[in-house]
């Protein structure tokens, strides 16, 4: 009993502020992040951290850290960091503008990965120490347990990694959610096993990240919500690509491609991925389904209640305030509906072929031989990041990637001829759909992926220029004019509209 009560009064005795807390951060540190988008990410010390570094350069001292982090996170973590120039380098995804701003022009250097794969690179020491991990938690006990909010990202492996801990107890998130987290890490190799997952609901860990409690340097209580993303309301278009997805997967399901007892789904992020998932919950030709994903978003939580979703496993409940207040106000519900897991189990590739997970996500751009860009505008400028749409995509049963068919007012098209980044090759989509309709790519030659993705997807504006286009070249496997096939993002940038692409200047 005695030793108990002294573990907490050392705790106790580690509380402090988040000024007091950001002191253990020095110029050039590493520093791991807590949790996956918004959700779960600690606020009040990365603002403490912002605030130290904007006094270090006005005093004319350099300050600047490693930023590593399960996804992009809020903008009190990188858009206050990034506003305060106090980021040196930044993976493995990001969604900032600010910080977005900073990547583009050179300031902050970026390394674009796919999301599964950061926390072993991080443990095979690709990137350096990590000097300090800071988490945000519902939950901390004197030995050492740390119970997770609504994200989870690389949490174990950097809270394993770093010298320091620093922990956010937030008293938004209740402790009783402890029981909603699956918390492991595989074995590297050459040591790594098969990872036990057989079904989204299986559990191979603990509901707590483990530490030396003696890491814990601060505790700091904070009652922050978290950064809430907006959703605008469903258009005509997100309607029809959502109706698109949902008629195409039953169909598939008659034609007996997909198994009676259906397959899990994972969606990306965005109003498409909202649209795509109320639709598959509309369709009752649909059976009640899974999700293995990353983000689950409010989509899921609304078709949960209405019994379509099952279960849903994820790395993050990345939700509304209102959406995550009724979850935590209905624990007996939802509690053993839904599991939040490291990134590098939510996006395994392992398991997500093990599954046959369906995978839908969304392209920036496309060509029409169903190369996808999910990256870079123009093929210069960052937007966010690969994320997990890679981890999915190789390995899905059926890889989807959705995008309306243009762009700011009909001037961008979101097919070209050939796309002026690679992100997604044509070896891993399967399918492609718009408002207009679906491309079905498998089993086809490039010719004829070309043909099935102008005659279904490409919007009516657009499809004489990119058949005058696929005209100019008889010859080829792969039939491209290097010379006119990134006419369009010529056109886009010198005379604002793809419209008037000329193929011959």
């Amino acid at each position: 009993m005695g030793r108990h009560i002294g573990k907490y009064q050392t705790m106790e005795k580690k509380k402090m502020t988040a000024q007091e807390a950001a002191a253990f951060v020095q110029d050039g540190f590493n520093v791991g992040f807590g949790g996956f988008t918004p959700a779960g990410c600690p606020k009040v010390v990365p603002a403490a951290i912002a605030e130290r570094a904007e006094a270090e350069h006005k005093a004319g001292r350099p300050f600047s850290i490693g930023v590593f982090t399960g996804a992009s996170t809020g903008d009190r973590l990188d858009g206050m960091l990034a506003r305060a120039k106090a980021v040196r380098f930044r993976a493995p995804y990001q969604s900032n503008k600010d910080l977005r701003s900073l990547i583009n022009s050179g300031e902050t250097d970026y390394t674009d990965l796919h999301l599964s794969s950061l926390a072993q690179d991080l443990r095979y020491g690709f990137y350096g120490d990590i000097d300090v991990a800071i988490v945000e938690a519902a939950e901390v006990t004197p030995e050492g347990e740390i119970v997770p909010t609504s994200g989870v990202g690389i949490l174990p492996t950097i809270c394993r990694l770093a010298k320091k801990i620093i922990v956010e107890l937030n008293d938004r998130h209740p402790a009783a959610i402890r029981g909603m987290h699956d918390i492991a890490e595989p074995l590297d190799p050459p040591y790594r096993k098969e990872l036990p997952i057989y079904k989204p609901s299986d559990r191979v860990g603990q509901p707590f990240i483990k530490v030396d409690p003696d890491k814990i340097v601060a505790i700091v209580e904070t009652s922050e919500p978290n950064d809430e993303g907006s959703f605008t309301p469903l258009d005509d278009v997100t309607k029809a690509i959502g109706e698109n997805v949902a008629r195409f997967l039953h169909d598939e399901l008659v034609a007996g491609r997909i198994p009676k007892e259906f397959l899990p789904i994972q969606s990306g992020v965005g109003n498409v991925a909202n649209a795509v998932l109320g639709s598959l919950g509309d369709n009752e030709g649909i059976p009640t389904f899974d999700v293995y994903t990353e983000v689950i978003q409010d989509s899921v939580i609304e078709l949960m209640k209405k019994g379509r979703v099952r279960f849903a496993s994820g790395c993050s409940l990345s939700v509304s305030r209102s959406v995550i207040q009724e979850i935590y106000g209905n624990l007996d519900f939802f509690k053993d509906k839904l599991l939040l897991r490291p990134v590098e189990y939510s996006n395994n590739p392992e398991i997500v072929r093990r599954l046959g997970v369906i995978t839908i996500n969304t392209a920036l751009e496309a060509d029409i031989f169903g190369n996808i860009n999910s990256t870079h505008v123009n093929g210069t400028r960052m937007m966010n990041g690969i994320g997990g749409s890679g981890d999915f995509t190789r390995n899905a049963y059926l890889s989807i990637f959705t995008t309306p068919s243009t762009a700011k007012d009909g001037k961008i098209s979101a097919f070209v001829p050939m796309v002026s980044h690679l992100d997604h090759s044509e070896h891993s989509v399967k399918v492609i759909i718009t408002e207009y309709g679906i491309a079905d790519l498998r089993g086809l030659s490039p010719r004829k992926r070309a043909r099935c993705i102008i005659d279904n997807c490409v919007h009516p504006d657009y499809r004489p220029l990119l058949n005058k286009y696929l005209e100019r070249t008889k010859n080829g496997q792969t039939p491209h004019d290097l010379k006119a096939c990134f006419a369009f993002h010529h056109a886009i940038a010198e005379k604002g509209d793809m419209h008037l692409a000329d193929f011959d200047k």
